[in-house]
């Protein structure tokens, strides 16, 4: 009979519950900070960045009916940057704002995107069901379209609502910590700047 060392145990079950762990971590004010800081210094780096993302896969969201995974918008476009020098630009920009690479500012980019979207959708969401489920009504009660094109907008609706769902989910500790730092996140990310 295999048994484990009793040892063993206390670590085992320190691997097993990690992954929960992490995400139990709140957001402090000070990783919010820093991410949009970084935000910031990426956005005065536009062009440059331009110019390097031409032979980046897009992601598959981006050029078909399917939404991307909005829950891992940041993390999902590092994973397609590994390999060029846009990625080594990157990491040397999230270093110096406090990160230890970019995949965890990635993390902490998904989590405070989802709190946002969860924030700014808050007291919406029963409009916006209300909404979806009329376009969905009309989508399948349209005589103009085949039965091929309904499906296409059936699926790029049902990706715009579980990207809802998503962002709804965000936990509460997230969504209290980025509270007080919307109207930054909203100045980082304007790109009329």
């Amino acid at each position: 009979m295999n048994r484990f060392s009793p040892a063993l145990v206390p670590l085992l079950l320190l691997l097993l519950l990690a992954p929960f762990a992490a995400q139990a971590e709140t957001l402090t004010d000070q990783a919010i900070r820093s991410f949009i800081s970084s935000l910031e210094t990426l956005q005065g780096m536009e062009s440059e960045f331009d110019e390097m993302t031409e032979d980046i896969p897009a992601e598959k969201g981006e050029r078909g009916g399917e939404m991307p995974d909005m829950s891992r918008i940041f993390s999902s476009s590092i994973e397609r940057m590994k390999g060029h020098d846009l990625y080594n630009r990157l990491e040397d920009v999230v270093e110096q704002h406090g990160f230890a690479n970019p995949e965890s500012w990635a993390k902490t980019g998904d989590r405070i995107f989802q709190a946002w979207s969860a924030l700014e959708m808050g007291e919406q969401s029963n409009t916006m069901n209300q909404e979806m489920a009329k376009a969905m009504e009309e989508i399948n009660n349209n005589p103009h379209m085949s039965e091929a094109q309904k499906q296409q907008m059936r699926d790029m609706m049902g990706g715009a609502m579980s990207a809802m769902e998503t962002a709804s989910n965000a936990p509460e500790a997230d969504k209290r910590a980025l509270r007080p730092h919307l109207d930054a996140l909203r100045a980082a990310t304007d790109s009329d700047r």
